[in-house]
This record gives structure tokens, sequence and C-alpha cells, in this order.
């Protein structure tokens, strides 16, 4: 098996070459490069707003957000404020939404820091008197619940939230420049909710326009629709877990739609051994090994975010695919590689995903949830390191 690159390793000091290696999530830039590009061209003319949202699924915020700004996005999405304002302090002067708020919110340093707000309806007021003592109006994009249920202004309250927002717009303190919404199912392309939310969409445009906004941006599509519905595109796209290299569809692959994973996760291997016929593997003793084999000890665990509840998730090691057996501990899971000598497995690098082996979407599939999931939720514990064209073809 090829060693992976030594590379840049963000969050770890240069001097600790042991946990350089010992756990690691491969970033290959490049890989971001081309799925942007590809949805880029797909949304055209409709602009591209890359989600970073979630430490960028996962991919690190700020490589990724420099990345997709150099590579066609021209706007960041984000889900807090606090993001938004992380994204600035590091010197990215490019749009910026957040969308997802709380009375606690600090809609004063987002004003400051010109970041564009998402509204319901009830930020509004507490973004007017932010406003105004920033002495500077806010950029708010108004959402509207079409279907999904979370976010957004019902339809029987959209024209109060249209005349509430009027009214500060009339005072200075604020600019509707927005309308957008969410979709529930544009990852099922065939059911029919995905027609009824875009009509309700556009039934409450016509009524902000009504009402008097002149807007710039009018946004519904995450990364199925930008992939399957032109007529979701809007004035813009929200591209997530496209821009990873990841499908949000069941029956199509990454392949399929033309994307690249863009992440590889992998650990050196912490400990092999012989051991005899019926010997148990970790708690609960739930895997009992059917002959004399060897067991190799991965240093990955739950707290990491492999899922505790995976069963039979791929690995790779030195070029042959296994599986884990037994329950995801904390720290460390266990691989049963049948008759291969425990001599010379420790150190041997172990990938999970990435690099035409195992997949994200495989090992959603070993713990019964999704391909976002599993990207996201991989911890701090993992340095994440950032390449180009480490796997595939480089660039474009």
């Amino acid at each position: 098996m090829n060693e992976p690159s030594d590379d840049v390793v963000l969050g770890v000091p240069d001097d600790d070459i042991s946990a350089r290696w010992e756990r690691r999530a491969e970033i290959d830039l490049s890989a971001i490069r081309h799925n942007v590009r590809r949805v880029a061209e797909l949304a055209a003319p409709a602009q591209v707003m890359a989600v970073v949202k979630a430490n960028a699924y996962g991919h690190g915020m700020l490589p990724v957000a420099r990345v997709a700004l150099e590579s066609g996005a021209s706007w960041l999405g984000v889900a807090h404020v606090g993001e938004a304002l992380e994204l600035r302090a590091a010197g990215i002067t490019a749009p910026v939404l957040a969308w997802l708020h709380t009375p606690e919110t600090d809609f004063a340093a987002a004003i400051d820091a010109n970041i564009d707000l998402g509204a319901s309806g009830w930020e509004l007021e507490q973004v007017a008197e932010a406003a105004r003592a920033a002495e500077h109006p806010a950029r708010v994009h108004l959402k509207i619940d079409t279907g999904l249920g979370r976010n957004g202004a019902s339809a029987e309250n959209w024209q109060s939230v249209l005349d509430t927002a009027a009214h500060f717009q009339d005072d200075g303190l604020l600019r509707v420049v927005g309308v957008w919404t969410h979709l529930a199912v544009a990852d099922e392309p065939d059911r029919p909710e995905t027609d009824e939310q875009l009509d309700a969409f556009r039934t409450a445009i016509e009524a902000a326009e009504a009402a008097g906004f002149d807007l710039e941006l009018r946004h519904a599509a995450n990364t199925p629709a930008a992939l399957s519905r032109p007529d979701a595109h809007f004035d813009l796209v929200r591209l997530g877990l496209g821009m990873y290299g990841l499908s949000p569809f069941r029956d199509q692959t990454s392949e399929d739609l033309s994307l690249r994973p863009a992440m590889r996760l992998m650990a050196r291997i912490a400990n092999a051994k012989r051991v005899p016929a019926d010997h148990g593997v970790s708690y609960g003793l739930t895997y009992r090994t059917e002959g004399t084999t060897t067991l190799a000890l991965v240093p990955l665990g739950y707290a990491d975010g492999v899922p505790r509840v995976s069963v039979e998730g791929p690995v790779e090691v030195a070029g042959t695919r296994y599986v884990s057996c037994g329950r995801v501990a904390m720290d460390q899971f266990v691989v049963d590689l049948g008759d291969v000598p425990a001599d010379g497995v420790v150190g041997e690098p172990a990938v999970l995903f990435g690099d035409g082996g195992p997949s994200a979407d495989e090992w959603a599939e070993a713990a019964g949830t999704i391909n976002y999931e599993i990207v996201t939720r991989i911890g701090n514990r993992v340095a994440r390191t950032y390449v180009e064209g480490s796997w595939g073809e480089a660039g474009d």
C-alpha cells in the first residue's frame, strides 16, 4: 500500500510527529476545486454558495472556504454567526450568510463584520436594534418555510413578516436583499413535494416583490437540487455535500455525478496479535473468531467520529479490504486479518475510506446513517492534512 504523502498538517505542532501519523484525515483540495467548478458549470448563470458550516462538513472550514472561493464560489454559507465571524477573523472578505440564530446571537458583531443574516421573522426586531446601535443597516435574507418545518416563516405569517421587514427597511435599519427556502426531499427526485415547495417559494417571492423589496438573491437549491433541478437554481445554489465529493442520491454514486470525494480517513495500526478460535472481541463479546487468526487494533473510535453502531465497517490494510469486528469502542476498534502474520502489521496504515478504497457511503451503510454524518462527525483528535492531487487526477 502506498504511504500517505507528508503534507501540511493543521492543528498539530510541527514537532509532534507521532500525532501527525497516528490518525489523519487527508483532504485533497484539488477535489474541492473540481467539485465546485463542476457544480458552478451546471448552475450557471446562478451563483454558487459554498456551505462551510460544521467545520466544512469535517473537512476544515478555512482551507475549504479559501479553495472554494478560488474555484468559482462567490458566497460562503454557515449556520451560526460565530462561524461567520471566524471566517472574517481569518481575513476572508467574501459575502457570507449565517442563518441559525437564538435570542443570544451577537447580531451587532455580525452587522459590524458585514455578514448577511437569514431571518424567519422573530429575529427582525433584534437585528434592527443591533443595526441602530451599529449605525449601519443589516443585510437580511427572509426565509419562507415551504414545507420542511424547520426555520422560516409559515405561509400564513409571511405577509406579516414582510410588513415588519418593510417597516425596519423604511427606517434605514435593514435591507431585505434575499428570499430563500430549504427543500426537504430533493435527494428523492421522484417525490412531488419538491414541486409543491418550489410553487410555494415562487408565491412568496411574488409577495416580497409586491411589498417593494428589490431582491438581489432568490435561493432554494441545496446540492441535490443543484444537480437535478435546474428550475430550482434561481439566483444562487447552496453547495454543501457535493462540494466534498459525496452523492446525496441513493441510486447515484459520486462517480456517476462526476464528483470526487475529498477526504481520506486513516490511522496506523496500534497492535496486532495471533489469537485462537473462539476468542472474543471488544465489549459485549458480540464477535468471536472462527479460527486461529490475527487481530489488528485501529486507534480510531466513537470519540473520533467512528459510529459505535457500525457493523462490519470496511477497512483497507496493505491493499486488502477487511471489515471491523465487534463493537467500536471510544478510542479503537478491531479488524480480523485472518491468516496475515502479526509481525510487521503494527504501524501499517489502515484506511477507512477514500483513495479508491472503501467509501464514506459504505461506512454510512454499516452504521445505518448517511454519508453527511460520516465525514462531519470526524473529531478533533484526527489531524487534517491538506494536499493537492494526492490521489486521482490533480487539478482539472
